[in-house]
């Protein structure tokens, strides 16, 4: 019967595919600004790759910087020396740029989030050459997760088998890795890193020119590049001339730290499909647990009249596992506990010369599966290889229709871990709805099958097969394997009735968050014309 079921599923998610396709790609949004001066050819798709080498974009530097009385300028701006800011600046240095960060506060970060970095974001590290920088700050190596639900738990492995004994995912304090990419960008003489607030952006007939800051010691001053970079993170106050930000926040993270306790899976993260919403536990030391409790909605119990402690102790602590109780309680009672509202925001850009949007300042996904990072990193890959041809960046127009191409080119990876993430969150919170708890268990069955069942999902989860149709059919085949349960022994009524609610609520999920990362962009990108301007990399 489970064999049928699946088998099921794959026809169901088949129709499902058609189905987003008829209903969908009429709303897909091609990318903005784009003007084609003819239709698009072979010829006219490549976008004549030679316009943009410094060759045939001759530009006097001295010319471009009449505010610096003409000495050498820049090339690259970078707002933010986070996860991003910092992998980027050690990158574009690496390829020759001189690169400016700057940065508004570089002593260590001491974040509850950022902490977790799955095996395809590893991949990426290595890919940029920065591998190095989990190394001696205690990071614990991560090779799946073990899922919890009413006291059943089942243990999901990342499929590494094709890949080196070091692939993995990595977590640590978020702080350490930050400070050691700083450390090795800061090494490059064309990097430099400053410590500065950066209060806007100096535009001129609609190009960014720069960047306005004020510095430590509270002198302002302004700097000029070809191109300015904004990764200033989920707070940005820089983002809302860049793009169309619409930010949700579906809930708040309340972090605690638990020391000296061994978890039940040694190097697996652990997620409890509790009562309101998950709990997660992955080590970041080798003495440190981290827990994230997600708590629905933006309105928190409060810390500091004890209410908050009260809520864990005695709605959360019942439901953690029994070999972490001890350790959790003793956390609480320790009082060092820290919240960190989630953020999601699709990417929405408004293509402007002289600039570009990445990181969290960009887009943003629900923490709950840990890809943010990994997005992050895969899209400083793409950014690389797209501006690795170009010799000049100094003619902001051509520079910016190229750069649309970024947009499209990202859409794979990022879409793929933005969708799963919101999904899952959906799907593993608690609800009154029947339906969507029969999904919910589902969900957890389903991983519990083992094959391809478990490995699909946790290759899309961990980055390392970042493909959307897969998605989309392990999606709906879990959809179809909870209808298949309720049809057991016999259907009835009632039970059809419920299969055909949770099958609804599915659609309900996943087709809006589909929406809103861009039907074309996601499943179709070849139909884009940016996709053309750029040189073909393999990524």
């Amino acid at each position: 019967m489970i064999d049928q079921c699946i088998v099921g599923a794959f026809v169901v998610s088949l129709v499902g595919l058609v189905l987003l396709y008829t209903q969908l790609i009429i709303k897909g949004k091609p990318s903005k600004k784009f003007k084609p001066s003819s239709s698009v050819s072979s010829k006219s798709d490549q976008w004549k790759a030679d316009e943009y080498t410094a060759d045939s974009v001759s530009f006097d530097r001295r010319q471009a910087s009449p505010e610096k009385g003409g000495e050498e300028r820049t090339d690259v701006i970078i707002v933010g020396a986070g996860v991003a800011g910092a992998a980027l600046a050690h990158t574009l240095g690496k390829d020759g740029r001189r690169v400016h960060v700057i940065e508004r506060d570089l002593t260590e970060p001491d974040r509850i989030v950022g902490e977790l970095l799955q095996p395809g974001g590893y991949l990426k590290l290595i890919e940029l050459g920065l591998e190095d920088c989990v190394k001696d700050i205690d990071a614990q190596r991560v090779f799946g997760y073990a899922l919890y639900q009413d006291g059943k738990h089942t243990k999901l492995s990342y499929p590494l088998e094709k890949f080196d004994a070091d692939i993995a995912g990595r977590s640590f304090h978020n702080g350490r890795f930050i400070q050691r990419m700083r450390e090795k960008a800061a090494t490059l003489p064309n990097v430099r890193l400053e410590q500065g607030t950066v209060t806007s952006l100096i535009e001129e007939n609609g190009v960014v020119k720069g960047v306005q800051y004020k510095t430590k010691n509270g002198q302002e001053l302004t700097a000029y590049a070809p191109l300015t970079v904004v990764c200033d993170g989920c707070f940005s106050n820089l983002r809302r001339s860049l793009c169309d930000p619409k930010v949700d926040v579906p809930s708040c993270f309340v972090g605690l730290i638990l020391e000296n306790c061994q978890l039940p899976f040694q190097n697996h993260g652990h997620v409890v499909l509790a009562d309101p919403s998950p709990i997660l536990f992955y080590q970041i030391s080798s003495t440190e647990t981290r827990c994230l409790v997600d708590v629905p909605g933006q309105k928190l119990p409060s810390i500091y009249n004890g209410e908050m402690a009260n809520y864990l102790k005695t709605v959360v602590a019942p439901q953690v596992p029994p070999q972490l109780y001890d350790a959790f309680i003793a956390a609480i009672d320790k009082g060092k506990i820290r919240t960190m509202p989630n953020r999601s925001m699709p990417a929405n850009p408004h293509p402007t010369p002289g600039a570009i949007l990445l990181g969290d300042a960009f887009n943003m996904r629900h923490p709950l599966t840990g890809g943010g990072m990994t997005v992050a990193l895969s899209d400083i890959v793409v950014l690389r290889d797209l501006l690795r041809p170009l010799h000049d960046l100094h003619n902001p127009s051509v520079l910016c229709e190229y750069l649309e191409s970024f947009y499209t080119l990202r859409k794979p990876v990022a879409s793929t871990i933005n969708t799963l993430a919101g999904a899952l969150y959906k799907v593993f919170c608690a609800s009154p709805d029947p339906a969507r708890n029969e999904m919910r268990q589902a969900c957890f069955d389903y991983l519990s099958l083992g094959g391809i069942c478990s490995t699909g999902p946790v290759a899309l989860l961990s980055g390392l097969n970042p493909k959307p149709m897969s998605l989309v059919l392990h999606f709906f085949a879990v959809a179809v394997y909870g209808v298949g349960r309720l049809m057991i022994p016999f259907p009835s009524p009632k039970k059809m009735w419920l299969g055909a609610r949770l099958l609804s609520g599915a659609s309900g999920i996943i087709f809006p968050i589909i929406r809103a990362e861009g039907v074309r962009q996601m499943f179709f990108p070849a139909t884009i014309p940016a996709y053309y301007r750029a040189p073909h990399v393999k990524h």
